[in-house]
């Protein structure tokens, strides 16, 4: 809508999980390395937790794509499923054969000699399981039972949660503790500083296509980091939706306005500030009131 308008191959603030336009920011890149890492050393069980929108999902998707020939990767991104159907939706993605029919033993059992044909070709197993949280704690026992598959040497599938906080809640529970304590990596995403909001808008425009000054004022990515609080998907609906206000201006540039204009509509932003500063002024107001004209406390 608003691309030619701009000088836009593409919209740059989209919320689907797009690697290529994927910002290196310090948590992002640390979480990265962390899980590269640990797959290589050939750890059995990692964890990635952040609130929602901090880009779990992205990630998920670069470590992916960085892990290399070696690996064979199975990605399950709703793992809210029964032990038997994981088992299913696991072998689905590894292009495993399992017998329908087949109880939890033999899935295993089956599992296993799969694996160890990776193994004998010199390939590891990386399973990635996003929104970990929604797993049952029967379905998150039965990954411990898979992660019991090994070698004198080394494990035969290593496995990487993705979740939300909650995440850690389920794994506090002494029912699922045995796989509590095989976690060896865990890293925990954080928000974009107010810093780096300002490269993440400059990239996700470059890579669109933009190439002329700056398109955000600096009061205006101010105001954007404030009702964002840096969570990178209300980054870009926020800036979506002041770009389009822009456009409907026929302006260049991205004003304060129209961010807090694109905050008032998006119901996840955090609310504006004049409240509270306007019910403090109306408080002082009172008192200041009370001693001039000496009206009982």
């Amino acid at each position: 809508m608003y691309e030619s308008h701009f000088g836009l191959r593409e919209p740059p603030f989209g919320i689907t999980p797009d690697t290529s336009f994927a910002y290196a920011c310090n948590s992002h890149q640390e979480a990265l390395n962390t899980l590269l890492v640990a797959a290589r050393n050939g750890e059995g069980f990692m964890k990635v937790t952040g609130e929602v929108g901090t880009g779990k999902t992205l990630l998920c998707r670069r470590f992916l794509a960085a892990l290399g020939d070696r690996f064979v990767s199975a990605y399950v991104p709703n793992p809210y499923l029964e032990p038997r159907t994981l088992m299913f939706a696991l072998a689905e993605e590894l292009v495993i054969e399992l017998p329908r029919e087949a109880d939890q033993h033999q899935l295993l059992k089956e599992l296993q000699r799969a694996l160890l044909n990776f193994a004998r070709q010199g390939r590891t197993v990386v399973v990635c399981l996003d929104e970990a949280q929604a797993m049952p704690l029967e379905t998150l026992e039965s990954l411990r039972l898979l992660s019991n598959l090994e070698t004198e040497k080394r494990k035969l599938v290593q496995v990487v949660l993705f979740g939300q906080p909650e995440l850690d809640e389920r794994l506090a529970q002494s029912s699922v503790r045995q796989l509590r304590q095989r976690i060896t990596f865990q890293y925990r995403m954080s928000v974009l500083t107010a810093a780096e909001l300002e490269h993440y808008l400059a990239h996700r425009l470059r890579v669109a296509g933009y190439r002329g000054s700056r398109l955000f004022l600096p009061a205006a990515v101010r105001a954007l980091h404030r009702a964002s609080r840096g969570t990178p998907r209300l980054v870009n609906i926020i800036a979506h939706k002041a770009l389009l206000l822009a456009f409907g201006e026929g302006l260049q540039q991205v004003l304060p306005r129209h961010v807090r204009g694109a905050a008032a509509d998006t119901p996840a932003a955090a609310r504006p500030r004049w409240r509270l500063v306007l019910l403090l002024s109306l408080v002082v107001s009172g008192i200041a009131a009370a001693l001039f004209f000496g009206w009982p406390a």
